[in-house]
């Protein structure tokens, strides 16, 4: 996980161009949690207006990368989580500065939850969502699991919807009547039902039997999108993961996420 900066922490030039944007902040306060941001609070300023922002430095690499596809795919993922207002870029510094969403926590994904209805509704939109344009070139799906893919699987996982593809809790913040999915730094065109399936994954993660995991990912107004998965192309993703789980820390530790995965494979016909 990378360190974390406070607000206080940043170059005066930072602040001082955020603030053109916000007017002079009166509290920020830390967020935890996110794997590659170097600094995330939420800043409130003099008159009130809250903003969530967050950023790294320039020298992190791949998250700039990240940060960069956030605020490229935003404009086509505001019905399903807080709008882009600003991004910053100075003094050593990538900060991106997003609506706050007030009363917000992350999403229980646990057995029985109510959440699990809100975040269906929020996949069911996602679903919906049109492409951006070609000239953003938003990654393949298919093309970053190249590496764990056999000959003949790559072309299943080709899809042009809009892809999440990290629904981890942290990502889903319930308010009282929706789920916003947050961070789309790590977006991808494929098929439409990978989302709902890294999602029943999630549901399994979070003590989820997995029969009620594949229930909620096939009962939960999904039909659409798992009817354009074929069992060829499930059974490809399904052994990307596993592939990749193995290849990253061997196959004694990859096998409870293994399983997850393989549970997939429940909902075909």
């Amino acid at each position: 996980m990378t360190s974390r900066s406070e607000w206080h922490d940043l170059p005066r030039p930072v602040r001082a161009a955020v603030e053109e944007r916000t007017g002079p902040i009166a509290t920020a306060r830390a967020v935890p949690g996110g794997l590659n941001c170097a600094m995330a609070a939420a800043l409130t300023a003099a008159d009130g207006t809250a903003t969530f922002v967050k950023g790294t430095p320039l020298t992190n690499t791949a998250a700039r990368t990240g940060q960069r596809w956030e605020a490229a795919v935003n404009p086509y993922t505001r019905d399903l989580g807080p709008r882009l207002l600003w991004r910053v870029v100075t003094a050593g510094w990538d900060l991106l500065g997003f609506e706050y969403v007030g009363g917000a926590r992350h999403a229980d994904l646990s057995a029985k939850s109510a959440d699990l209805d809100l975040v269906a509704e929020a996949l069911r939109t996602a679903y919906h969502l049109p492409p951006p344009p070609p000239h953003l070139r938003v990654p393949s799906f298919a093309g970053r699991w190249a590496g764990f893919l056999e000959t003949g699987e790559l072309p299943l996982l080709h899809g042009r919807t809009l892809l999440h593809t990290d629904t981890h809790p942290h990502n889903l913040l319930v308010t009282a009547d929706r789920a916003h999915l947050v961070d789309w730094a790590m977006p991808a065109l494929g098929p439409a039902w990978v989302d709902v399936a890294n999602t029943a994954v999630r549901l399994m993660e979070a003590d989820c039997p997995p029969e009620t995991a594949l229930t909620w990912a096939a009962d939960a107004g999904f039909t659409a999108c798992w009817k354009t998965a074929g069992a060829p192309a499930l059974r490809a993703f399904v052994a990307a993961n596993c592939r990749a789980w193995t290849s990253r820390v061997g196959p004694v530790d990859a096998r409870p996420s293994n399983d997850r995965f393989a549970a997939l494979l429940g909902l075909l016909p």
